[in-house]
Parts: structure tokens; sequence; C-alpha cells
């Protein structure tokens, strides 16, 4: 399905160097946009290879179902719903876990914000292994195929929100991701760090408390806390596999060497190193801020 919408992206990101061009605030650099594409691509032929195993074992869950809600137009409304809340856990545990994030990071790498930013996937889907959060869904009714459909809905949904074109939506943010929530997720100043995880319906995160809204005082800087500064997709969509095998090599108890695995990103044995909620934790310290944020105020 989302193979199909490959030519839209082509144009948007057209449209978008147009207004770039045009003297718009959206901004391109040539070899970040070409790494972005280059990666669009290799995560479409990993995800095509992987379909197989993965279709295998949603295959598996659907013959252990407790339930079958089958085909009727509202099951593919609850489908995007319920495949939106397992996305939001999902998409955060790729940020709070280091082997999940090795496999986000590259979405994260580029310095720049704009429709080609979306295309910037995985090359690791095999090897995270979050797929699993679906099993329930399934097992509890939801067909693989009208789950498959659901997770297509999201992935499309979530290309537009990927701008610095478009400013605050009004009443809109209240309910659905928009361009300005996903700006703070990229963003990685300390205050935007660890937050708006949400696919389409932001009220996950304004319900488990993730939520943080634009401050036009403190715009978003892109890319990581520690920039890459590559435009090599191998190294993008690898690197951090190969951090995290380093640190194997130093590690001096089984502790240790689960932490450097599946802790949070940044974690060290000595602090030395300094993970999200670290940063956080230290802005609120510095700035006085006992918020994250203001709520938000419309556009």
């Amino acid at each position: 399905m989302v193979q199909l919408g490959i030519p839209f992206f082509i144009l948007f990101v057209i449209a978008e160097i147009i207004a770039w061009r045009s003297g718009s605030r959206v901004r391109y650099e040539t070899r970040d946009t070409a790494a972005s594409l280059a990666m669009g691509f290799g995560n479409i032929v990993v995800g095509a290879l992987s379909a197989i195993f993965i279709g295998g074992l949603f295959g598996l869950a659907w013959e252990r179902r407790i339930f079958a809600l089958g085909s009727a137009w509202w099951v593919f409304l609850v489908a995007v719903v319920v495949q939106d809340f397992v996305y939001y856990w999902f998409h955060r545990l790729s940020h709070e876990h280091r082997w999940f994030w090795a496999a986000h990071v590259p979405h994260h790498s580029s310095q720049h914000y704009n429709f080609s930013t979306a295309l910037r996937q995985s090359w690791a889907k095999p090897l995270h292994g979050l797929y699993v959060l679906a099993l329930p869904a399934i097992m509890l009714g939801v067909r693989p195929e009208i789950y498959a459909f659901a997770s297509g809905i999201n992935l499309l949904y979530q290309f537009w929100i990927h701008t610095e074109w478009i400013d605050r939506l009004g009443p809109v943010e209240w309910v659905f991701n928009t361009p300005s929530h996903h700006r703070v997720h990229h963003g990685n100043n300390a205050r935007y760090l660890a937050a708006n995880y949400a696919g389409i319906f932001v009220v996950w995160d304004r319900l488990f408390g993730t939520f943080v809204a634009e401050d036009r005082t403190d715009p978003p800087r892109y890319g990581l806390v520690h920039q890459l500064n590559t435009f090599n997709p191998l190294r993008i969509a690898y690197h951090e596999y190969g951090e995290i095998i380093r640190d194997w090599r130093r590690s001096r108890s089984w502790s240790e060497l689960w932490n450097y695995t599946f802790g949070p990103p940044g974690w060290s044995p000595d602090g030395s190193r300094k993970t999200a909620t670290d940063l956080k934790r230290s802005w609120f310290s510095r700035t006085g801020r006992r918020t994250p944020d203001p709520e938000l105020r419309g556009s």
C-alpha cells in the first residue's frame, strides 16, 4: 500500500523544494535529500524481504485467534485506532531502549526536517523484533490483512507531518498528530526529548504524559544529540549496532552488557554519557521549569 504512495511522495518533495527555492522557511540540502531517498529505497527492499517472515508470524497468531471481527466497515476503523495505539508503544519503546533505537535512529539522523525526511527509514526491521506488539490485536480478532492495511494508513498519514512548511493547525492539534507536534519529536533540544510518539492520534501522548507543545521561542533543532555527520546510507542504517558491539567489548559484567543493549540510549555505568531523561532533567533544573511546556494555545 505504501508503495502506491511513492509518486505522491516525490511530487510533494518537488513542491516543497520549489517552496524552498521561493523563500519558504523549509530547508533542503542535496546530499541529505539523496541519503534520505536512498534510505527510503532500502527500506522498501528490506520490508519486502521481511514481509514473508512477519506475514507468517501474523498468520500463526491469526490461527490462534480468540475472536474474529470479520471485515465490516467499522472493523477497519477499529483497526486504525488499535494499530495506532500499538504504534505509539512501538515508537516509544524505539526511543527508550537502545536495541530498538538502533533500528529507529536512522530516521532521526537528518539535520533537516522536510518531506524527504519522512522517507529516511530503517533497514533493520527484521532485527528490532517490535512487530510482535501487533500479535495481541490479531489474536483478538483483527485480520492480518486488515491490520496491515491500518499500518499502511498510519505510514501514509505520517508523511505529511514531516515539514516546516505547515504551521500550527488550531483545534485539530488536540486530537491529531500534526507537523507542529512532530517537529517537537524530531527536535534535539533538551525540552523536546522523549516526547510526541504519536502516529495519527496525539491523544495517546496526552493520556500517557509524553506530550510537549512546540514553543515558538525555542524552535526545534533537528538531528541527533550527537550528530552523525555523514551521508553514507550504510553508516546511517547500521552505525548504532556498531556502537553497541563496541560497548559489549568494554562490558565488565552481565548487568553492563544488558544495559548497553536494552538500557536507554546514552546509558553508561559511570554516568559519563547522558540519556534523554538526564538531559531533560538537567534542562528543567537549569531553567527552573516545572512542567515540560505550556499547554498548546492554538496557532
